[in-house]
């Protein structure tokens, strides 16, 4: 890939979602991670919750037996989640904050206030060789604790963007992608890897692809949801084609 080029991480919790709501085996998350490969993904994401409320343990296993694509797994800050990605090695993992009443993701880490639990905490994992990401709020104290920390790469969390766009808040919408757009640049210049997601959609995936510092978007609920209607591959594809017309 060259320089200007843009990831996309394809994130399949909810096809292990829509499994477990029949408690069988179908549809399989690893099944929905070939097609994505295929489909242009250049990567994998998935979330292994404290509750395992979708990823399993048996999904994670079975992601790095098969993923020819790197996989970035995301995990809370807990001894569990560390052990277990000291075990597999991913290539990345996205440190994420984590409630077990919450429905999703809801807001970016709290770094500036744990920085130095976060510190020992990532050390193991850049040692063995991982990739650590933070996903954090475009908060330009939040970008700093996370660079004196030492990770390599900063996600920041596109929601407060998304969900401003889909109440048609557009004001709102326009603040905050005017914030991300200007911490991406900030973050770029603290030498971070810029990444960012979380409720993008083809309404407002190009104007997030369009920033030159991001170099990877991970988007999951929506493609999973499209591919209902669409087809997993095509609703990839859909996406892929957006991304890179914006930064064309």
């Amino acid at each position: 890939m060259s320089e200007n080029d843009l990831r996309l991480g394809v994130n399949i919790d909810h096809v292990a979602t829509v499994r477990n709501a029949r408690g069988g085996a179908y549809p399989d998350p690893l099944r929905a991670a070939k097609l994505a490969e295929e489909a242009g993904a250049d990567g994998i994401t998935a979330h292994l919750r404290e509750d395992r409320r979708h990823i399993s343990d048996a999904d994670i296993d079975g992601l790095m037996e098969v993923l020819s694509v790197p996989l970035n797994f995301e995990m809370a800050a807990t001894d569990e989640m560390q052990k277990i990605a000291l075990r597999h090695k991913p290539h990345a993992v996205c440190i994420v904050p984590e409630k077990r009443e919450e429905r999703t993701t809801e807001g970016g880490l709290e770094v500036a206030r744990e920085e130095n639990k976060l510190a020992h905490f990532i050390a193991p994992l850049r040692d063995v060789g991982c990739r650590v990401s933070i996903f954090i709020a475009a908060d330009q104290r939040q970008i700093e604790a996370a660079h004196r920390i030492g990770v390599e790469v900063i996600e920041l969390h596109t929601g407060a963007y998304c969900d401003a766009h889909a109440e048609g808040r557009m004001e709102d919408a326009a603040r905050e992608l005017e914030a991300l757009r200007q911490m991406s640049t900030f973050a770029h210049s603290l030498g971070l890897e810029v990444h960012a997601g979380h409720g993008l959609t083809y309404d407002t995936v190009q104007p997030i692809a369009a920033f030159p510092e991001v170099k990877e978007l991970n988007i999951g609920h929506f493609l999973i949801g499209e591919s209902i209607f669409l087809g997993l591959t095509p609703a990839i594809q859909e996406m892929r084609r957006l991304m890179d017309e914006a930064r064309a």
